[in-house]
């Protein structure tokens, strides 16, 4: 038997060592590199025309600083800072020691939202369910949804149990759906949510593919379809109010898209941070990864959502303030909605 297994082993030996290395060889030279990135965007990207961005431009007000690149952390720097330019939160350049991020399109906003004022009344009070938070205010009246990130999952067993809990146990005249600095994750998951607050297939947007390396070589719309078949409970009948603020992006972005067309719903807050296109990745010479927006995502009525959603009434948080004021006009909108 033992030398059954020695046999055994050297032939694994031998194996491995008849194979040639796999590691793989990158590039890295800071020219080849910057040019990858830049024609990667000047290719793909979806929004160089409607952001009136000369991407020419930035190629020549970028490109002589190459030569002053001494290490892979100014090459980073030099190419984050030029794809900073194109103001997008989906457009980040990833490097084994860093990640860049555009913040601009939510900074020079109000924060609308006061996570004070919600710990203080809610935190002892919440439940959770998948990825949801829940919990009843206004003595039972109104179901609060906080759902924070469309990355976390949910089923329709947790729907469920939220609605029982809401309709069951309380008298619930309405749900309050918050998905204020929600930075987004899975459109299936946003397509699968708002589905829940629909009686019939409706198309609540659109979207277009790039066709060719030009700027504007896009396909016909496809429209986006958001269908109560896919819904995991049905809350089409039900008062609606989805609050909003400048983080709301990405496929929160899309959930409130959508909403707008819901029947019953109305979103109260400030407006969306944006994110309307859809992001792809493509790795660079170097081995570094390059995301950007490549299908432009549209409303119902054809409008880019890349700047932001405008809610359906507009309200914001004054700066240290003391109470939700966002929040309090959604109760007032389910309780006494004529006002």
């Amino acid at each position: 038997m033992k030398k059954l297994l020695i046999i055994i082993n050297i032939a694994f030996l031998l194996l491995g060592c008849s194979k040639e290395d796999t590691i793989t060889q990158y590039n890295s030279d800071p020219k080849e590199n910057f040019d990858a990135l830049w024609n990667i965007l000047d290719e793909r990207y979806c929004y160089f025309s409607y952001k009136n961005i000369d991407w020419d431009k930035v190629y020549d007000d970028f490109s002589p600083r190459i030569d002053k690149v001494k290490d892979v952390f100014q090459l980073f720097d030099l190419m984050a800072e030029m794809i900073d330019v194109l103001q997008d939160g989906h457009v980040n350049l990833y490097a084994p020691f860093d990640i860049s991020s555009c913040t601009n399109w939510f900074d020079s906003y109000p924060a609308d939202y006061n996570a004070y004022f919600l710990s203080k009344h809610f935190d002892s009070e919440l439940r959770s369910a998948g990825g949801f938070a829940y919990t009843t205010i206004e003595n039972g009246k109104i179901g609060y949804i906080c759902y924070s990130s469309f990355s976390n999952g949910f089923s329709a067993a947790n729907l469920t149990y939220i609605d029982a809990f809401f309709h069951q146990l309380n008298n619930v005249e309405g749900i309050i759906i918050d998905v204020r600095n929600n930075g987004g994750g899975s459109l299936g998951y946003s397509e699968q949510l708002s589905a829940c607050f629909f009686k019939e297939k409706t198309v609540t947007g659109y979207m277009r593919h790039k066709t060719d390396k030009c700027h504007d070589c896009f396909s016909e719309p496809t429209e986006i379809i958001t269908d109560p078949a896919d819904a995991l409970i049905d809350w089409s009948d039900k008062k609606i109010v989805v609050l909003s603020n400048r983080r709301c992006y990405s496929a929160t972005n899309d959930f409130i898209v959508r909403m707008k067309q819901a029947p019953n719903a109305t979103v109260i807050g400030g407006i969306t941070g944006g994110g309307g296109g859809m992001p792809l990745s493509q790795e660079l010479p170097n081995g570094w990864m390059i995301r950007f927006s490549a299908v432009p995502m549209f409303d119902a009525e054809m409008q880019h959502t890349e700047f932001g959603v405008t809610p359906d009434i507009e309200v914001h948080i004054a700066p240290n303030a003391v109470d939700d004021t966002i929040l309090l006009r959604a109760i007032n909108a389910i309780i006494h909605p004529t006002n």
